[in-house]
């Protein structure tokens, strides 16, 4: 997956402004106890940093 497909479904699921919020403001203890951002930053592929938002946040499956 695409940084820009990742952001696509984050803004679609979340929101534009509260994506970015929920990015960089969210500490998610199934990345390792980092954010979706910080995630990203240290590698994690965002197909599988999308999983964990998909499983922990209720995303429908339209967008998984």
């Amino acid at each position: 997956m695409r940084l820009t497909e990742f952001w696509r479904r984050m803004y679609a699921h979340f929101g534009e402004a509260y994506a970015e919020s929920f990015a960089s403001d969210h500490v998610m203890s199934e990345l390792g106890g980092r954010t979706v951002r910080q995630a990203l930053e240290a590698g994690r592929e965002a197909k599988d940093v999308w999983r964990v938002v998909c499983d922990t946040q209720g995303v429908s499956s339209v967008l998984r």
